[in-house]
């Protein structure tokens, strides 16, 4: 980039943003080896991210000065149309050849070559943005990798090497629930828990699945007269933060044997376009239990992860006016607000993301409390559902179950 010795202020403005035009051209680093271990990909990521931040500090701060210098520039054009003169820019006395019209022209110029160069940081900085997003992405995907990883790890070291038959499994002992229980399958794995109870397996706990179309992953399978069950959430403890933004809610965190989301993309890959029953099993601190089971469909991402309900239990999830083909209810966080509340963000006034209808029906997903608050605003940030204890409630514990109703279509 080459700057045109105009004024001082050009000059500085042009070396400023020449070191951050210039740093864009670079090449690329160079792609991991493919076979590179989890933690020099874990490295790679941490790295990448910090790069992005401080590139996006930088470019904040310089626009911080290309914005000080634009209003002085403004300020200096209002003082050169002076017809009086007796406010004329110091740039007009450096240039004596140009004479009394040359004040104007030089501004005119600078100006133009401030807002070329404002308009390229702005594109920076939204690539930038755009890497940061990606790499954050990226890092929570090697996380959950990691701990399938270290799942399956512990796996073979405890049964060796995988046999080609399923053998009779083994009493479980007491308390020991972390094992892969279908690692040894050398056939398709199957792509929901169902489809493994319809193979015959009768226990509940870990096993790999592999949804039409998407990678294997670990689901927690319950698996009850009524067939497999894929959990989606429990609540149980308070040991998982579940204020979390949108990529998260996707992507799913916590630990599939304590408190955990499996991840919205997760359960729309299970469910497809199928029917699928939601089950919703709540428990009070009177030790009280409740359970609920409706119809629902979930759409992708681009529907926000709807819920599609049918009318007589649209209620249930805060629906005030329902028509008779049902409601549909999309997920919502702090950061991408979706709810029906028009004037509210229910994620961001309460806690935690939810399918919100209106804010105050229910949230299973909110604030974790070991004790029942005394204030009522504050308790209306934990997890309640209205129509069994009322919002004001706290529950103890919830899980969150779905099983698909209809056949998948064969691959």
């Amino acid at each position: 980039m080459r700057c045109a010795p105009a004024a001082g202020a050009a000059l500085v403005l042009c070396a400023a943003t020449a070191g951050l035009l210039s740093a864009q051209g670079h090449p690329a680093p160079p792609e991991p080896p493919r076979f590179a271990s989890w933690d020099e990909m874990n490295v790679l990521a941490h790295g990448l991210l910090q790069l992005g931040h401080g590139l996006r500090e930088h470019v904040e701060r310089t626009r911080g000065q290309l914005g000080s210098l634009e209003r002085r520039l403004d300020a200096c054009g209002a003082a050169c149309q002076d017809a009086g003169g007796s406010a004329a820019p110091p740039l007009a006395a450096a240039d004596p050849v140009s004479g009394d019209h040359a004040a104007p022209e030089t501004l005119h110029s600078l100006q133009v070559q401030l807002k070329a160069q404002n308009s390229r940081i702005e594109q920076l900085f939204q690539k930038v943005a755009q890497q940061q997003r990606h790499l954050e992405k990226q890092h929570l995907r090697i996380q959950n990798l990691q701990s399938q990883v270290g799942l399956l790890a512990s796996k073979d070291l405890d049964h060796g090497v995988a046999k080609p038959a399923r053998k009779k499994r083994l009493p479980k002992m007491a308390g020991h629930v972390s094992a892969v229980h279908n690692n040894s399958r050398l056939y398709r794995l199957p792509r929901d828990c169902q489809e493994l109870f319809e193979d015959g397996e009768r226990h509940s706990g870990l096993f790999q699945i592999q949804p039409q179309g998407s990678p294997p992953f670990l689901v927690n399978c319950k698996m009850t007269s009524d067939g497999g069950w894929t959990v989606i959430q429990r609540r149980q403890d308070g040991s998982v933060d579940f204020n979390r933004p949108w990529e998260a809610y996707k992507a799913g965190f916590g630990d599939p044997e304590g408190e955990f989301w499996l991840g919205l993309e997760k359960v729309h890959l299970i469910t497809g376009d199928r029917g699928s029953r939601l089950a919703v099993q709540l428990r009070d601190w009177e030790g009280n239990d409740a359970s609920l089971q409706f119809p629902v469909r979930l759409g992708g991402e681009d529907t926000a992860y709807s819920l599609q309900l049918s009318a007589p239990v649209a209620s249930e999830l805060g629906a005030t006016t329902v028509a008779p083909s049902g409601l549909t209810l999309p997920f919502s966080t702090w950061d991408q607000d979706h709810d029906l509340q028009g004037d509210k963000n229910c994620a961001k006034n309460l806690s935690g993301g939810w399918w919100f209808g209106t804010c105050s029906h229910s949230n299973l997903n909110g604030q974790y409390f070991r004790s029942i608050p005394r204030e009522r605003q504050q308790r209306k940030k934990g997890i309640f559902w209205k129509t069994w204890r009322g919002r004001y409630y706290p529950l103890q514990a919830t899980t969150i179950l779905i099983q698909p109703t209809a056949a998948p279509v064969a691959s």
